[in-house]
């Protein structure tokens, strides 16, 4: 399966959902049963990954064992870990543009690079944007943060990821914030891009949801709200809120 085609064609079809599963909050086979509900209600992909404190071997288990029980696409989503995962049907190749650290905007990347080329791994380029409040992800990520009214810093980056060749620009407000990225700058980074945009942090409801889709996300990704009692259905009115 060539995964940015699988994405292309789910994006001519309306909005795409992605469901984040984090290795260090569960132990592999209770992923497993997330991962399979998420597919059941109707997510698009899985990403594995989004903690600083998973172990490789975590990593490795739950990744193997997600694979194995479902069928839409698993990709590796990289943090401040060093942790790697390279079996899955794509690498999440991230730049975090509005990083302190060039380590995070290039550096890392660097030293992966020669691997993924000659593992055939597929990789997905994605010019990754931190705003306010950032969250963990974030404070790991040294992020100058984007303050949630300056729409023309968020529209800067956005471009910037355009015209260095990225295939996505993803606006994340952080695993776990309190609101999801304003409204108003996702439909002013949408205006400017000629490229699909993800948005994933603080999208908890079907509300959150409908907002960020009709301001212009094409990829929504959420996370936490899979990681309480009664996600099944509330993960299920997200998906209905998105392909509406």
């Amino acid at each position: 399966m060539i995964v940015q085609k699988y994405i292309e064609q789910k994006l001519e079809q309306g909005a795409v959902h992605i469901t984040l599963i984090d290795p260090s909050r569960q132990v592999p086979e209770a992923a497993c049963r997330l991962a399979e509900t998420a597919q059941d209600v109707g997510s698009d992909l899985i990403f594995v990954g989004g903690s600083s404190g998973v172990t490789q071997h975590a990593l490795t288990e739950t990744a193997e064992a997600v694979k194995q029980r479902i069928s839409i696409p698993v990709l590796f989503f990289p943090t401040g870990t060093e942790s790697v995962c390279l079996n899955l049907d794509a690498f999440l190749f991230l730049s975090l543009l509005n990083s302190r650290n060039a380590q995070f905007v290039s550096g890392t990347q660097s030293k992966l690079s020669s691997v993924l080329s000659r593992l055939e791994v597929e990789v997905i380029s994605v010019g990754y944007i931190m705003i306010e409040p950032g969250m963990k992800l974030g404070e790991i990520g040294e992020a100058d943060l984007i303050a949630r009214d300056n729409f023309w810093q968020a529209i800067g980056y956005a471009l910037t990821a355009q015209y260095m060749g990225m295939s996505y620009v993803y606006l994340e407000a952080g695993n776990g914030a309190a609101q999801p990225v304003p409204a108003g700058m996702i439909r002013a980074v949408k205006r400017e891009l000629q490229i699909p945009l993800i948005v994933g942090g603080g999208i908890r409801t079907a509300i959150d949801a409908r907002r960020v889709r009709q301001a212009g996300a094409d990829i929504v990704v959420t996370g936490t709200v899979i990681e309480t009692a009664g996600y099944r259905e509330r993960l299920r009115s997200i998906l209905s809120a998105l392909k509406e």
